[in-house]
């Protein structure tokens, strides 16, 4: 008798919550990406100064969360790409990710500078940036709640 087992897919969550509506919409993103319907993903939050380069290298996609800073990426998550680019350039080529902003202007120059290094990476963009403008909306918690879902289900069925 010969048994199939299914490898345990790894969904990696980078995200930098400095305020209170950060910290809800990076939980919605986990929220969503822990649904049953993607049995075989083992998903991680972690901060971006607490992410290490062994993290990236065992995920099979990520998810970057960010607020805009002066129209650019936070510098924790700036950060952690200053310390995971060459440690996984070679290795992480082809990476699915996803990337949601929390933009209190348009988000344009936070989308372009990870779109950048991640274009350095190699990575692929699995789906549009998530950008959520202005004011806080309750509609962001349930944008997040949708991405995480998406990544998790896409990576559990092969999508991605």
């Amino acid at each position: 008798m010969t048994s199939t087992s299914t490898k345990v897919k790894q969904l990696l969550i980078v995200a930098h919550t400095p305020s209170p509506n950060t910290v809800k919409m990076s939980q919605r993103l986990h929220e969503g990406a822990l649904t049953p319907d993607a049995n075989n993903v083992h998903t991680t939050l972690v901060a971006p100064l607490s992410a290490t380069p062994s993290q990236v290298l065992n995920a099979d996609a990520i998810i970057l969360y960010t607020p805009e800073n002066l129209g650019y990426m936070s510098g924790a998550m700036k950060d952690f790409f200053d310390r995971i680019y060459y440690p996984c350039l070679e290795k992480k080529q082809g990476l699915p990710y996803a990337l949601c902003v929390r933009a209190g202007h348009d988000g344009t120059g936070t989308c372009r500078a990870v779109t950048t290094i991640t274009t350095g990476l190699r990575w692929q963009l699995a789906q549009p940036h998530l950008v959520c403008k202005g004011p806080f909306q309750d509609e962001f918690l349930s944008q997040c709640h949708e991405l995480g879902t998406y990544m998790a289900i896409a990576l559990d069925s092969g999508i991605l």
